[in-house]
């Protein structure tokens, strides 16, 4: 039979895939990541960690499964977005990789947003500076670390540096530059009015290519480090997000995707470029060529739980947790939780906001602090929905869901309630690296298109429906909800 592999650099670990010609899961394998957070607000990871990774991934994923390297059609690649990896020109790494979640270079985007201004900025490339995007890090090294800055010559995202330990290309997917805040967004391409008005040269970053094409072939070096056949078809695959969306089947303007991970996202795709004129929602081409889409995200999703579990019931199964909070009504019996834990992305895009438990009295049990939990972090997934709905797209009719948070009934439940929108569950958790290889198999001819090939790869599961009596109590506490961000923000400052 023939497969592809689809590899995923994600920020906890490298992810091999092997996809079947009929859309059947062949097998799965990972090596984890360390994480180096050195001082407050760094966070950042050794490129050569990534690739000592993936080839266990791939070594583990061979040999589960026993596929044959000349079985393997192409390979397409997903991974952790908007992370800077620095090279010199011989292609050594030149410091460690800033990730997503740095959140060093505040004064860097401040920088950005007062050069071209906000209108000018959203634009051109869809978003406003976050400090997690790749361009307000690289002017930080630039201000920083001068010594570094000097000897760049490569600029590439996370998984683009596998792209080249395997390939030897400097190439990127459009979906992945989006967040670099160096695209325009309407042309798929490297902005020339940014890259000028940065002082950053075109020559330092990679050709962008869609995500079915292909951008490169496996050499001969990386076919001995891997276990691969030399020659294979490398193809574009997508940011995390976007191979996700494509690994649920959330390809067309139609078909929404939720994901509640450690992080949450609200994913829309559209046949045009759609953008918040304030930008606190993320606009980006899709990973399907000629589609974009928009996308809110939330910081602390499912990872509310866990602090929620690690800090307050250290030990407790996560079921016995919400079975206690399925005791409670919805509402919690008034105690609100706000999920922003790590700061907060969209719709606040405030990394200093935080979280808070409100309304307690003593009449409370951990059942209603818990149950607060659930409910707080699928009312910022609803703010999210809300402001995609600002920016001119129709409501879901339903939404593909998947993620940890889909394992628990109660919690699906509560989406859905908060949400007002049927869940579709998706039969994968792998969405992303099942994305990748799904591109891979497009751009090798094994489907035609994106939507053919979600046809023979999706299995979608049980449909979960609103109760219209618990969306009209939970429509009354969003209110409540939505009050709090403001109230504590005018606090703190």
């Amino acid at each position: 039979m023939t497969c592809t592999l689809g590899l995923d650099i994600s920020t906890t670990a490298s992810k091999a895939l092997l996809l079947g010609e009929d859309g059947t899961l062949l097998g799965v394998s990972s090596a984890p990541h360390s994480l180096s957070t050195p001082r407050p607000l760094w966070s950042e990871q050794d490129p050569l960690e990534w690739w000592t990774a993936t080839r266990k991934a791939v070594a583990g994923v061979l040999t589960k499964t026993g596929v044959s390297p000349e079985q393997i059609s192409g390979i397409g690649l997903s991974g952790q977005m908007h992370g800077l990896v620095l090279l010199d020109e011989a292609g050594d790494v030149l410091r460690p990789a800033m990730l997503w979640n740095d959140q060093r270079s505040g004064a860097e985007c401040d920088e950005i947003r007062e050069m071209f201004g906000l209108e000018d900025l959203v634009r051109i490339t869809g978003n406003d500076a976050f400090p997690g995007f790749t361009a307000p890090k690289l002017l930080w090294v630039r201000n920083h670390e001068p010594e570094v800055y000097a000897r760049v010559r490569h600029v590439l995202l996370p998984k683009d540096y596998i792209r080249w330990r395997l390939t030897g290309e400097h190439a990127t997917d459009r979906a992945g530059a989006g967040g670099t805040l160096l695209l325009d967004l309407a042309t798929r391409d490297w902005s020339s009015r940014i890259l000028d008005g940065l002082g950053i040269p075109r020559e330092w970053l990679p050709a962008t290519h869609e995500g079915t094409d292909v951008t490169g072939r496996l050499t001969d070096s990386a076919a001995t480090a891997t276990g691969l056949a030399s020659g294979t078809p490398v193809v574009g695959g997508g940011g995390d997000q976007a191979a996700q969306a494509v690994g649920v089947g959330a390809t067309e303007p139609d078909t929404f995707a939720l994901t509640v991970g450690t992080s949450g996202v609200v994913f829309a795709p559209s046949d045009r470029p759609r953008v918040d004129t304030r930008g606190r929602a993320h606009a980006f081409p899709h990973a399907v060529p000629g589609r974009w889409h928009l996308m809110g995200v939330m910081l602390s999703a499912a990872g509310s739980l866990q602090w929620f579990r690690d800090t307050l019931a250290p030990g407790v199964p996560f079921d016995d947790l919400v079975a206690e909070a399925a005791d409670c009504p919805a509402g919690a019996d008034g105690v609100t939780f706000l999920p922003y834990l790590t700061g907060e992305r969209t719709p606040h895009a405030d990394p200093l906001a935080t979280a808070s438990f409100s309304g307690l009295t003593r009449g409370h049990s951990r059942g209603h602090l818990t149950r607060a939990v659930l409910e707080g972090v699928a009312f910022g997934l609803l703010d999210n929905l809300d402001l995609l709905a600002q920016a001119g797209l129709p409501r879901p009719v339903s939404l593909r869901a998947s993620g940890g948070a889909m394992q628990s009934p109660l919690w699906r439940q509560v989406l859905a309630d908060v949400l007002a929108t049927d869940l579709v569950t998706v039969d994968t958790t792998e969405g992303a690296a099942l994305g990748a290889a799904m591109l891979a198999g497009v751009g090798t001819g094994i489907w035609a298109n994106a939507g053919e090939a979600s046809q023979a790869c999706v299995r979608t599961g049980e449909v979960i429906q609103p109760s219209p009596e618990t969306v009209e109590v939970y429509r009354g506490i969003h209110q409540r909800f939505r009050a709090l961000y403001p109230a504590l923000q005018a606090v703190r400052n």
